[in-house]
């Protein structure tokens, strides 16, 4: 037999409404799905590209050559080595011998940035006024004329 909404009480109502209003994935591991799963396990592949990307051993040495050609004045390749094994810089417990190279990647680019961020708007920001009469020195387009390279044109 079926009653009708004004025959249910308050409290039968909240039970049909949310059976179990505490119940997520945090406090309930009982209830986490696969998608979710996948995001709390450890990567299984070191690469972005997942199963079509590096072996380990492969990848160990790639994030190698990144990190060490970021100090040879390609500080870029820290970004692209970050990028690249961002499995492995996001999971702290995954692959040990890679992540050393991916965190000192990321600590180079971020050290580079702020330095080039701060070289740049100190130009920007301060040009004549913060160096003076060395300003003329300093930038760059002024170079033609003060070595008469613009008369032959």
């Amino acid at each position: 037999m079926e009653r009708s909404p004004e025959e249910v009480n308050p409290s039968e109502a909240a039970g049909l409404i949310n059976p179990n209003p505490r119940t997520d994935p945090i406090r309930d591991p009982s209830r986490i799905t696969s998608s979710s799963a996948s995001s709390l396990s450890p990567p299984e592949w070191p690469t972005i590209d997942g199963p079509l990307g590096l072996s380990e051993q492969d990848a160990l040495g790639y994030a190698r050559k990144f990190f060490g050609f970021g100090f040879v004045l390609l500080p870029l390749l820290w970004a692209v080595n970050c990028y690249y094994f961002w499995p492995v810089l996001r999971h702290s417990r995954s692959f040990p011998r890679i992540r050393p190279y991916v965190v000192g990647s990321a600590i180079g680019f971020t050290v580079f940035s702020a330095v080039l961020a701060s070289w740049a708007l100190t130009f920007t920001i301060g040009g004549e006024r913060l160096f003076g009469h060395t300003w003329d020195e300093l930038v760059m387009y002024n170079v033609a004329d003060r070595y008469g390279l613009t008369g032959w044109i």
